[in-house]
């Protein structure tokens, strides 16, 4: 990059604790760097007191302008969501220059995002796309990905799909996953300390996440119900955070709510992320469906135990038990996880993710991001043949 009276300058777009706590560190970097300026556009649950008004930590870390972008007012469905975070998102960007706008993972703040920059010709890097999620995620992941220019993902694995996607290896590097930087800090918050400020009253205990499925609304109230006779029968005690705000939200918070016991359990609507790595590392183990489970928990060598099929087809390794929604399997998971012998398992960058990310921007010949896509084909052409084809002249009429 010219270093002489060229500053870029990259927005940010974030929705949930989650997607943050991912682009933090790639934030921190840039915002160091006088040859950048930062704005981070804060939207979603940030903004939703329910879900402990998140945008107070965005604002205290101080990593860039902040800008706020309301897009949700009550429960509204998840696509009314969408449609109004593209129209206050495209307002801004009528408004302001953008260089470069970074979007993460499969929610639809980052749909929104690859919406907007695809049709007004802004560049758009997707952070960790190429993962492979269960439900309406793995949709909305992949469609972001095709209406990106530039990708950032967190292994191999995931930029082998973007190619079998029919992106350019050209527009794909592979930096690890940034929350491993934050993750493999040795000045994580103690436990004790976590335990202080959200006022946890036990030293032994479970983490429970419990989102939405998208695709089984109809089951929701049942598999939670599930859940709830399963961890109330365990005896264990429980922090039990509430899930993301997708729809059947309002359903799974009013069932968790039957977890009474204040001894036993404690609920938070929000965790700062080093606050929540500080507690998932001496966790007994991890119980639910969010992706932390699948992600995070390894890395510590902390059990999962992954319910539904929320995080079916993501990353599986020996610390990770599935079980269904159904209280006998639920136990018997429970006490398979207890049993299991930690170690840990590192599948996604080694924590030096940011410095690989801004590498990337630094080099002269990034700028101007190419926003002119097109299709590669690929080995997978080769498999044609094999494609089951019915019509005139078909074999397979």
């Amino acid at each position: 990059m010219n270093k002489k009276n060229n500053i870029k300058h990259v927005v940010f777009l974030t929705g949930t604790r989650a997607d943050y706590g991912k682009i933090k560190p790639l934030l921190r970097i840039l915002q160091l760097d006088r040859n950048y300026s930062v704005t981070i556009i804060v939207t979603g649950m940030h903004l939703l007191a329910k879900y402990g008004n998140t945008l107070i930590e965005i604002e205290n870390d101080a990593h860039g302008e902040v800008v706020i972008l309301p897009n949700q007012f009550r429960e509204q469905a998840m696509e009314v969501s969408l449609s109004k975070t593209i129209e206050e998102l495209s307002m801004y960007l009528e408004l302001n220059v953008c260089d470069l706008l970074v979007v993460h993972g499969d929610r639809i703040e980052a749909l929104a995002g690859a919406v907007v920059g695809a049709i007004r010709n802004v560049p758009v890097a997707h952070i960790e796309g190429g993962e492979v999620s269960g439900t309406i995620d793995g949709i909305i992941r992949h469609s972001v990905s095709k209406l990106s220019h530039v990708h950032f993902v967190s292994n191999s694995q995931a930029a082998g799909r973007l190619l079998q996607l029919g992106e350019s290896p050209k527009s794909v590097y592979e930096i690890g996953s940034p929350d491993i930087d934050i993750m493999l800090d040795p000045n994580l918050p103690s436990l004790s300390k976590v335990r202080d400020h959200y006022q946890i009253p036990f030293e032994d205990y479970g983490i429970l996440i419990f989102h939405p499925i998208t695709t089984e609304l109809s089951e929701i109230e049942s598999q939670t119900n599930e859940i709830v006779s399963a961890v109330l029968e365990s005896r264990l005690n429980f922090v039990v955070i509430k899930p993301n705000n997708d729809s059947g939200s309002q359903i799974i918070q009013q069932t968790l709510a039957k977890l009474e016991d204040p001894l036993r359990f404690v609920h938070i609507p929000s965790m700062r992320f080093e606050y929540f790595l500080g507690l998932l590392k001496e966790a007994k183990f991890i119980i639910g469906n969010s992706s932390a489970g699948v992600r995070e928990a390894p890395y510590f060598g902390v059990p999962a135990i992954n319910i539904g099929s929320r995080q079916r087809h993501r990353a599986s390794n020996v610390m990770v038990v599935d079980a269904e929604p159904n209280r006998r399997e639920i136990l018997e998971a429970i006490t398979k996880a207890e049993k299991l012998e930690r170690f840990k398992i590192q599948q996604f960058g080694d924590g030096d993710s940011a410095l690989r990310f801004k590498k990337v921007l630094d080099t002269y010949n990034f700028w101007p991001v190419n926003t002119d896509k097109i299709f590669v084909d690929n080995l997978i052409m080769s498999k044609l043949t094999e494609v089951q084809r019915f019509g005139k002249g078909s074999k397979n009429q």
